[in-house]
């Protein structure tokens, strides 16, 4: 498994991406042509990188968090993985829906729903910040210190 500071790296980038992109999504912005095409690259660019964080995430963080001898590590990471509302499947629901290509229209609806990805991406990278990792990261100095 990767360090937890690898993945505190990725959210903070994910998260300045989704700031800078956010006073862009509104109609009166995305008028002006430059703009727009400066929120469609940015969209696709947080796009893949959002892919390839959950991949990485599926790949070397949940399952070594599913096996962990520490019974509510393996419980916190049961809840981000069986979430109701999980970035994952919102995420490819929105993938398949409007970033066919990354070519898409600025409508109403991809407006809200990319608001919603960015609000759920917001929450899911808080969430992990504030329960998953400091509880990682206890277990790695009990480690380090024998305890």
């Amino acid at each position: 498994m990767q360090p937890v500071s690898v993945y505190r790296e990725q959210h903070k980038e994910l998260l300045g991406m989704a700031e800078e992109l956010r006073p862009l999504l509104n109609r009166e912005q995305l008028r002006i042509r430059p703009v727009a095409k400066s929120a469609h690259t940015l969209l696709c660019e947080i796009a893949a990188k959002l892919k390839d964080h959950l991949a990485n995430e599926d790949k070397e963080l949940y399952p070594s968090l599913l096996t962990h001898s520490d019974l509510k590590v393996r419980s916190t990471a049961w809840k981000f993985i069986s979430g109701e509302h999980s970035l994952r499947l919102w995420f490819e629901a929105y993938n398949k829906k409007w970033l066919k290509n990354c070519d898409f229209e600025f409508s109403d609806e991809f407006l809200k729903d990319t608001n919603h990805l960015l609000e759920t991406l917001a929450a899911r990278v808080e969430r992990e910040e504030r329960f998953l990792f400091p509880r990682l990261e206890g277990e790695a100095d009990k480690e380090q210190t024998g305890g």
